[in-house]
């Protein structure tokens, strides 16, 4: 039996320090720095967001816009489980997914309402550009279950520890990033970004992290930061 399609569009579009897919934090709320901006479209003005601010938390629907062109599958292998065994897509929350839909719990700092509405949100698992479709008020006497089996999802993921080679301490300092891409860099890292089969010690990592590409290796459970170099479409100012 088919249903009656009706046609969604974005409210507006996320702007995030993730500039590309390899390194977005795995699952909202692991990398706390994640600071990310959702400009609505002028459409939604004021009224839309009226008694929002007295909400500490928001759901936030969105395409996984970065992904459609790959499709879906119905077996994912999830990175919990070391990417060595495959779960059903309605098992987990791989964006390889029928319809491409996400679904991120984010911290809601603060909203800025004049010629457009902007929510400033943290805890971000956001790609730059993403299409987000509706938000919804957290509420926790409703959502929070704590006692609820979670599956293969035990707790949260294991952290790396996080050391700077000098050179890449030197480059961070003459770049003037601060304290806050400090923070962000250093979160989104210990997540380990790598894809779950892979661990390949040798191997330098980039990240593409707002204006800056961040170079990083992986030994044992110590993430090295090799060095930082503003990223070329920056500096051609694309």
């Amino acid at each position: 039996m088919s249903l009656p399609c009706h046609t969604v569009a974005a409210i507006g579009f996320i702007q995030s320090p993730y500039k590309q897919k390899f390194g977005v934090a795995r699952q909202p709320g692991l990398v706390p720095a994640a600071e990310v901006v959702l400009p609505l479209l002028p459409i939604y003005g004021a009224d839309c967001v009226r008694g929002l601010a007295e909400f500490d938390y928001v759901w936030l629907q969105f395409v996984f816009h970065g992904v459609v062109e790959e499709g879906w599958s119905p077996l994912v292998r999830p990175p919990r489980l070391g990417g060595k065994q495959k779960m059903g897509v309605f098992a987990t929350r791989s964006p390889h997914r029928p319809n491409h839909l996400g679904l991120s719990l984010l911290k809601l700092e603060r909203i800025e309402v004049d010629k457009q509405v902007r929510l400033y949100l943290s805890g971000a698992d956001l790609l730059d550009g993403t299409p987000v479709l509706d938000i919804k008020p957290y509420i926790p006497f409703v959502e929070a279950k704590p006692e609820a089996c979670s599956g293969f999802v035990a707790g949260p993921p294991p952290l790396l520890q996080v050391c700077w080679l000098p050179e890449a301490e030197q480059a961070f300092q003459a770049a003037s990033l601060g304290a806050d891409f400090r923070l962000l860099l250093e979160q989104s890292i210990a997540q380990d970004p790598r894809p779950a089969y892979q661990n390949i010690q040798e191997r330098i990592y980039v990240m593409h992290l707002a204006s800056t590409d961040v170079y990083f290796r992986i030994d044992q459970q110590i993430a090295w930061v090799v060095d930082l170099k503003p990223h070329l479409e920056t500096i051609k100012g694309f």
